[in-house]
């Protein structure tokens, strides 16, 4: 397999949440700790960040062009062409210790997303999707008790969603109905040497776990068997997506967050976007609809 290499060395202190626009043909993440949103171009190398008024936890296309974002207190609306953010939702505003941590969006265009301590000590973190149901657009809980939510990914077959409890060193796995609903919690994997981060499945199945403290990408198919890890010139692994016009590149956020002088003189590339070319694509990515970022930004109370 290919080895990574840094496409911006962006130095970024806790660069997560890489996701592809098949509309701009870019790669959105963020810089949490830094408290900014990046975009790279790779067809000119050209990029572009803009400043955020809280932490962001993940950032997803919107199909009118603009952004829907995870900030520390809910989720906004971001306008790349103006840099206006707006509170569409609060988020657990009786927890204000808590905030947005990594999120996506399924084929059925449905949000995902997670909560977690600032801290990384209580476990106050939720897990949330954004859904339509019957009775209109709802904001749901479907499971709590985290201290650091990460991923969640979705199975080709939409059948399957991972989530983690990072601190825990553990994946679990829910089966998903086609409704949304969450039911079976289960272990999937658990990660050693490292805390499992940011989780993408690939169109065969395959997740891509990045590994916090580990210098690694783990990857397991579908019936749990891990496969060879592939190793990143960082310590901090956090998170990959598939892009590209074939969904072939996969690129890699990284972060400088808790390394020593003597650790970034080894990584000096720690907190860059690596990149490398795959042999299986990514899922096809889904923007989140515009109608219902409208009808979300009406709901009457926050979670």
């Amino acid at each position: 397999m290919p080895q990574p290499h840094c496409v911006w060395d962006i130095q970024a202190q806790l660069g997560e949440g890489p996701v592809w626009s098949t509309a701009r043909q870019a790669l959105y993440f963020v810089d949490i700790v830094g408290r900014a949103i990046h975009c790279l171009d790779p067809a000119t190398g050209g990029h572009a960040s803009w400043p955020t008024p809280l932490r962001p936890g993940f950032v997803v296309p919107v199909s009118d062009g603009t952004l829907l974002c995870g900030l520390k207190d809910g989720l906004y609306r971001f306008d790349p062409a103006s840099g206006d953010f707006r509170r569409e939702v609060a988020v657990e505003p009786g927890q204000p210790d808590n905030r947005i941590n990594d999120g996506c969006v399924d084929a059925m265009g449905r949000l995902w997303f997670g909560t977690m301590d600032d801290g990384e000590t209580t476990p106050t973190g939720a897990l949330y999707s954004v859904t339509r149901t019957p009775g209109g657009l709802e904001v749901l809980r479907h499971d709590e008790g985290y201290i650091v939510t990460n991923g969640p990914g979705i199975s080709p077959d939409g059948r399957l969603l991972y989530h983690n409890h990072s601190p825990a060193g553990v994946i679990y796995v829910f089966d998903l109905a086609p409704d949304g609903a969450l039911s079976n919690r289960r272990v999937f994997a658990r990660i050693a040497d490292g805390y499992p981060d940011g989780v993408v499945v690939d169109s065969a199945g395959t997740l891509w776990v990045g590994v916090w403290n580990g210098g690694r990408i783990e990857r397991f198919l579908p019936d749990g068997t891990r496969l060879p890890p592939v190793a990143v010139p960082a310590r901090n692994v956090t998170k990959v997506a598939f892009g590209g016009a074939d969904l072939r590149t996969l690129y890699i956020t990284t972060a400088r967050k808790g390394m020593s002088p003597e650790e970034l003189a080894r990584m000096p590339q720690a907190g860059g976007l690596f990149s490398m070319r795959v042999d299986v694509p990514g899922q096809a990515p889904t923007a989140f609809p515009a109608e219902e970022l409208a009808v979300l930004g009406n709901m009457p109370r926050g979670l």
